[in-house]
């Protein structure tokens, strides 16, 4: 591109609209149409600097097709297809400050999610693995126990709550989501309402409920709270339909931009399943074909990714594969992927542990931390956070100490994982910290 003068480019069309201004080019998508005449010079230096700029907005994929273009005939005119608003924050507009301000209490150095956002049936299995019956009083024991962790807010800036515990008082008479915010830690709200099969899909496949009425119910979560969203759906390796990935897409590009209009920073989260006998390769190739739909469906609804978080799944072989993979090797495939598919914009990457054992999922968060990366890339997890919290707990009250210092010292391990300083030789680790919690069609 030597010797390229780039100035504002000059339309070369007839009756072309004025330029726009730079906002509303936010998710533009360069058309081209061909015309019978030949070129003039003005028009052909126009559309090669155009061609230039371009390449630089959307990188090599861009650049690969810049060489067929150039090699065909006739003038070209170069349309933009945009939002109608310039402003890409007028869906939200009165709520942009406090979306920033909550993006950046929870991406500040050491910060994670805590999940425990599983319904209460799955709660209660949980539960029930430790002898403890099913009942709302004992639900509500629990995700106290957790929520009334001191000083969890120090590595745990959010967390995501079940309908029930948003709403739910502690057995003192305070509400949940005050005593979340006493221990520094941000209320946030699971807003699908489940996976069911995907019709039109190939057998097994899902797809997520809940946009019907979402607008209602996000503006009472927010008035009850919360000031941060979840919504998941799942996407399996091999043998998935083009539907399902533009099912997926489009659910959470559209709940994303639902959820900013109410007040809510959007978690996106479509899980790449562990589930079957793919290996690494092959979950790599779903992964980016995944997330580069869900991207160009947040840049179709409007989405600011400004205010956007990221659940992932991390790269690793199926995980009934029979193959395993050291940290070194999922940070790099994992990071790989990210970085071709996710904007910089997005300000934070909050992994899911998907079943690993809480020393792995840790481990793996480290390995992904020992360089620089352009988002805050931490942990957002459930399972990995309250296995050995849960079993130290047993539903007595006598344990609940002993059980919160064990929920303080994960979270404390997974806050230096996100900084790069964990070191797993000088970490005291229970023995319940190596189990790993793998369940094949996991459901919250």
């Amino acid at each position: 591109m030597d010797g390229v003068a780039f100035a504002s480019p000059a339309f070369v069309a007839a009756a072309q609209p004025p330029a726009l201004p730079q906002a509303a080019l936010r998710g533009a998508v360069l058309l081209e149409t061909p015309s019978a005449s030949a070129p003039s010079a003005a028009g052909s230096s126009a559309a090669s600097t155009l061609s230039g700029l371009a390449a630089v907005a959307v990188g090599t994929a861009a650049m690969a097709r810049a060489g067929a273009r150039r090699a065909k005939k006739g003038k070209r005119v170069v349309s933009m297809k945009v939002g109608t608003s310039s402003d890409p924050w007028s869906h939200c507009a009165e709520y942009k400050d406090e979306l920033l301000a909550t993006v950046k209490a929870m991406t500040a150095p050491g910060k994670g999610i805590l999940a425990m956002d599983e319904s209460n049936g799955t709660c209660g299995l949980r539960l029930e693995s430790i002898g403890v019956e099913n009942t709302e009083l004992n639900r509500q024991r629990w995700r106290q126990t957790l929520l009334g962790t001191k000083g969890l807010g120090d590595f745990c800036g959010g967390a995501i709550l079940f309908t029930e515990t948003l709403y739910q008082d502690t057995t003192d008479g305070k509400k949940m989501v005050d005593l979340a915010k006493e221990n520094g830690v941000i209320p946030g709200i699971k807003v699908d309402t489940g996976l069911v099969p995907l019709t039109g899909g190939k057998e097994g496949e899902n797809w997520c409920r809940g946009l019907d009425d979402l607008k209602e119910r996000t503006v009472d979560y927010y008035k009850a709270g919360a000031r941060f969203a979840k919504w998941r759906t799942t996407v399996r390796v091999r043998d998935h339909s083009s539907i399902a990935v533009a099912e997926a897409a489009h659910g959470l590009a559209r709940y994303a931009s639902i959820c900013q209009s109410s007040g809510l920073v959007p978690i996106i989260e479509p899980e790449i399943l562990l589930d079957g006998e793919h290996d690494i390769d092959e979950c790599l190739e779903t992964f980016e074909e995944t997330w580069a739909a869900v991207f160009k469906a947040c840049a179709d609804f409007g989405v600011c990714l400004e205010a956007v978080y990221l659940k992932p799944s991390m790269v690793t072989h199926g995980a009934q594969s029979g193959k395993t993979a050291d940290p070194k090797t999922v940070a790099e495939y994992t990071l790989g992927a990210l970085k071709r598919v996710v904007p910089p914009a997005v300000p934070g990457i909050f992994f899911l542990s998907g079943g690993q054992s809480e020393i792995q999922a840790t481990e793996n968060l480290n390995a992904m931390n020992q360089s620089s990366n352009p988002w805050h890339v931490s942990f957002s997890y459930a399972r990995a956070l309250q296995n050995t919290t849960l079993k130290t707990w047993a539903g007595k009250d006598e344990n609940i100490v002993a059980a919160q210092s064990k929920l303080f010292q994960r979270a404390g391990a997974n806050s230096k994982a996100q900084k790069g300083e964990y070191d797993a030789a000088t970490a005291d680790e229970d023995a319940t910290a190596a189990e790993g919690m793998y369940v094949k069609g996991y459901t919250y």
